[in-house]
C-alpha cells in the first residue's frame, strides 16, 4: 500500500505520530550534517580557542549596562557554538523541509490534515534543534569547564538560537526554489550574525546596531549566565522571539504550499 493510501486508511486520532515520525526521519536522515554535527563543532572549538588563547575582552551587558572583562577564549567559544548552532540547525531543517514538500503535499491529498503536519513539524525542528544545542554544549566542555550555572546559561542560548535557525531553515525551505540559494543565505547569514557579536572579531561588538539581530538576546544570556551570573531571560526570549517569528511565517507559507486546491475548489 502507496503512503497516500496508507494515510487515507489511518483514522485522524493515528495522524500525528505518523506526521512526527516522517519528518523526524527527514531530519535526522541528512549524514552531511551528522558529520559536520560530530566533526566540525570540536574542530572549530579548537581553532577558535587556539586563536584567542590569552586575551581579555570587553563585553557588555545591555539588560545591565554593565561591561564585563572576559577570558577571550572563553568567550569565543560561546560565539563559535551560536555559530556552529545556526548553520547545523538552519541546513538541517531547510534541506528536510525542501525534500518533503512535494511528499508533505501528496498526504494533505491523501486526506491528513494540515494542521496535523504543520504541528509534527514544528515539534520535530523543537526536538531536532533541542539536540543540535545539547551537543554543541557538551563539546565546549572540551575546553573550557564553566560553572554549572554558566553552562546551563550557555545550552539555553544555544537551544534558542538553534530554534530560531532551525525556523529560518523551514521558511526558506518552503520559499526558495534551489539548494544554493537556501545554503547561502543560512550559512552568511549565520556567520554575519554571530560574528558581529564577539569583540575579538569586530571592534563595534557592543553597540546597540546589534540588538536586532537574531543571536543578540541568545549571546547575551550565554555571557550573562557564564560570566556575569546574571539570568538575563528578557534576553533569551528575544531569541524565542526570532524563533517563534520565522516559524510562524515559514508554516503560514507551508499551509499554502500544500493546500488542496481540489477540495477548496
Amino acid at each position: 500500500m502507496s503512503a497516500p493510501d496508507t494515510a487515507r486508511a489511518r483514522p485522524l486520532h493515528g495522524q500525528f505520530p505518523t506526521a512526527l515520525r516522517f519528518s523526524v526521519r527527514d531530519q535526522t536522515r541528512n549524514r552531511l550534517a551528522g558529520l559536520l554535527l560530530g566533526l566540525f563543532v570540536p574542530v572549530w572549538y579548537l581553532v577558535m580557542d587556539a586563536m584567542a588563547s590569552g586575551q581579555v575582552l570587553d563585553f557588555k551587558l545591555y539588560a545591565t549596562g554593565e561591561v564585563l572583562h572576559v577570558d577571550g577564549a572563553h568567550l569565543t567559544l560561546i560565539s563559535a557554538g551560536l555559530n556552529s548552532v545556526t548553520m547545523i540547525a538552519g541546513f538541517v531543517v531547510f534541506d528536510a523541509v525542501r525534500k518533503a514538500v512535494a511528499f508533505d503535499r501528496r498526504l494533505v491529498y491523501a486526506g491528513y490534515r494540515q494542521t496535523v503536519l504543520i504541528s509534527a513539524k514544528a515539534l520535530a525542528i523543537a526536538a531536532v534543534a533541542a539536540a543540535i544545542a545539547l551537543y554543541t554544549a557538551l563539546a565546549i566542555l572540551l575546553f573550557w569547564r564553566p560553572t554549572a550555572a554558566g553552562w546551563f546559561a550557555v545550552l539555553a542560548g544555544f537551544a534558542a538560537i538553534a530554534l530560531a535557525y532551525g525556523a529560518l531553515g523551514l521558511l526558506l525551505g518552503v520559499l526558495v526554489k534551489r539548494d544554493l540559494e537556501g545554503f547561502f543565505l543560512i550559512i552568511m547569514g549565520g556567520l554575519m550574525d554571530t560574528f558581529l557579536q564577539n569583540p575579538l572579531g569586530n571592534p563595534l561588538a557592543n553597540k546597540p546596531v546589534l540588538q536586532w539581530f537574531p543571536s543578540f538576546g541568545p549571546m547575551q544570556f550565554a555571557v550573562g549566565g557564564a560570566f556575569g551570573h546574571t539570568a538575563l531571560w528578557g534576553h533569551l526570549a528575544l531569541g524565542l522571539v526570532w524563533a517563534a517569528a520565522f516559524g510562524t511565517v515559514g508554516l503560514a507559507v507551508f499551509r499554502l504550499r500544500t493546500r488542496n486546491r481540489t477540495r477548496t475548489r
